[in-house]
């Protein structure tokens, strides 16, 4: 199976190929503090990080497909 974000081969048991999934977990744990902090909704923190010029390569393009899926 490939990637959701890219055409390299996706590990066993994810959506996501090693160095997206990296990304994809990074997201899952830091949502958490963004929530405690500014009471921020997964689908406006996701749209945060993909329109964020800080954010990595990597993460932009998970948090761009996870918003695609929740459309």
């Amino acid at each position: 199976m490939k990637c959701k974000a890219c055409s390299r081969e996706a590990q066993l048991q994810s959506e996501y190929c090693e160095l997206h999934e990296k990304a994809y977990q990074n997201i899952r744990q830091q949502f958490e503090v963004w929530k405690k902090a500014s009471d921020v909704e997964w689908k406006g923190y996701l749209k945060e990080i993909a329109k964020n010029p800080l954010t990595g390569t990597w993460a932009r393009e998970v948090a761009e497909n996870l918003l695609l899926k929740e459309a």
